[in-house]
C-alpha cells in the first residue's frame, strides 16, 4: 500500500459495495466541483447540507455556490461544534429541519464538517423519510481516512459513545484536501493516529512509511494525498469484505475500545478529542498485547514513541483533568459493542501491522492491566 506519490489529478478510491458502490475522490480544491459531481450521480436533487458553526463560517458559502452552479436547490442546517451535538436533541433539531426543506427521498443530505457532522448527518439521512442518499464532505484529516468511509452513522448515549445508530452508506465522499490547510494542529494530529491505525493493523510498511515522511504529511503537498489514499484503499477494502462488522471491519477498531472509554470519561469534551482517544487506546493496547506475550515490549515502545515524536498523547496522565478510575472506565468498556455475554473482545496486536480480533478476554485481566497503568508513575 506503499505505492508512489501523486500528484495533479485527484484520486479516486472505490468503496466496492454492488450497487452500492460508491467513489472517494481525493485531492486539492475540490469542493467548486462538489455540484457538478452532485449533478452527475443524482440529476435534479435538492440538498439539505448540515455543518457546524465553525465549518459553516468558512465553507457554507462556497459548497453552497458551488450547488447552485450546477442548479441544485440547496437549504442549509448548522448545529454546535463539538460532540455535544451527537445527542438525542441535535438530532431532533437535524431531522425536523430536513423534513421542513421539504426534501424527498430522491434528493441528498450533506455532511459538510468532521466526523461528529457526518455521523449525525448520516444518521439523520438514514431515518429521514426512511432512508435519503447522503454525501460526505468531511473536513478533518479524521473524518477524510475513517468516518466518512463505511457508513457508520450515530449518536451518542449517555452510556457511551455511537450506540444509537445505523449503517448507511454515503453515495460519494468529496475529501478536498485543501480544507485541511486551516485545520487546527491539535486537530490534525488527532486525525494522523487514525492514519497511523492502518499501518498498526495490516501494513508494517505503511507505518515505516509514516515514521520516515510524517512530518511531509503534516506539511501537505503529495505525502498528504497519499497518506490519506492509503487510509481510504485500506478501510474501502475492508468495508468491502464485511460492512456490518460482523468479523474483520472490527479490526478498524485497534484502540477504541480503550480510546471510547476514556472519551466518555472525559465527558465527550474538549479535555481529550476522539483522535487522541484513539492514539491513547492503541497505546494501551499494544502494551496490553506486550504484557499477555504477544509482542516484544521493543514494538509496543516503538508505537509510542512515534505518537511521541508526532505530538500525541500516549499516556492517560497525558489527559488533563482528574485522572478515571479503574472501575469507572471497566463499567465505560463494558457498555463497548464488541462484548459478547459478559467478556470482551480487543483488537490486539502480535506485531506492528499484525493486529488480531481477541474474543473473550476476561475482564479481570483488563481490571489489573488498567490498575497497573494508572498506578504506574
Amino acid at each position: 500500500m506503499t505505492a508512489p506519490l501523486r500528484t495533479g489529478e485527484p484520486i479516486v478510491v472505490t468503496v466496492p459495495l454492488g450497487a452500492r458502490s460508491y467513489d472517494i475522490i481525493i485531492g486539492r480544491d475540490l469542493l467548486g466541483s462538489l455540484g457538478a459531481r452532485i449533478a452527475t450521480l443524482r440529476p435534479n436533487a435538492k440538498a439539505a447540507i448540515v455543518s457546524d458553526e465553525t465549518v459553516a463560517a468558512r465553507y457554507m458559502t462556497s459548497a453552497e455556490a458551488a450547488l447552485a452552479a450546477a442548479g441544485i436547490a440547496a437549504s442549509h442546517i448548522v448545529v454546535p461544534v463539538g460532540e455535544g451535538s451527537k445527542s438525542y436533541p441535535i438530532f431532533l433539531q437535524v431531522c425536523e429541519a430536513v423534513v421542513a426543506s421539504r426534501i424527498e427521498r430522491g434528493d441528498l443530505v450533506i455532511a459538510l464538517g468532521g466526523g461528529v457532522i457526518g455521523d449525525l448527518a448520516g444518521f439523520a439521512a438514514a431515518t429521514v423519510r426512511r432512508g435519503l442518499d447522503y454525501v460526505q464532505v468531511p473536513t478533518t484529516l479524521l473524518a477524510q481516512v475513517d468516518s466518512s468511509v463505511g457508513g457508520k452513522t450515530a449518536i451518542n448515549s449517555s452510556h457511551g459513545k455511537n450506540l444509537i445508530g445505523a449503517f448507511h452508506q454515503p453515495v460519494l465522499v468529496v475529501a478536498d484536501t485543501a480544507l485541511l490547510d486551516t485545520l487546527p494542529p491539535r486537530e490534525f494530529r488527532a486525525g494522523y493516529a487514525e492514519v497511523a491505525k492502518y499501518g498498526l493493523i495490516g501494513d508494517a510498511a505503511f507505518f515505516a512509511w509514516l515514521e520516515a515522511n510524517w512530518r511531509q504529511v503534516f506539511a501537505g503537498g503529495s505525502a498528504r494525498e497519499h497518506a490519506i489514499a492509503v487510509s481510504c484503499r485500506a478501510k474501502a477494502a475492508t468495508v468491502a469484505r464485511d460492512e456490518r462488522e460482523t468479523g474483520e471491519r472490527a479490526l478498524l477498531n485497534l484502540g477504541h475500545t480503550f480510546g471510547h472509554a476514556l472519551e466518555a470519561a472525559a465527558g465527550f469534551s474538549d479535555r481529550l478529542l476522539h483522535g487522541e482517544a484513539v492514539a491513547l487506546g492503541m497505546v494501551l493496547a499494544f502494551a496490553f498485547s506486550a504484557r499477555r506475550g504477544l509482542l516484544s515490549v521493543a514494538e509496543s515502545e516503538r508505537l509510542t514513541r512515534h505518537l511521541a515524536d508526532v505530538g500525541l498523547p500516549t499516556g492517560i496522565a497525558d489527559m488533563p483533568g482528574p485522572m478515571p478510575a479503574p472501575d469507572r472506565l471497566m463499567e465505560l468498556i463494558a457498555q463497548d459493542k464488541k462484548v459478547r455475554r459478559g467478556t470482551f473482545t480487543f483488537i490486539l496486536a502480535r506485531g506492528i501491522g499484525q493486529s488480531f480480533v481477541a474474543p473473550d478476554v476476561d475482564p479481570a485481566d483488563v481490571r489489573a492491566f488498567l490498575e497497573d497503568t494508572l498506578a504506574a508513575p
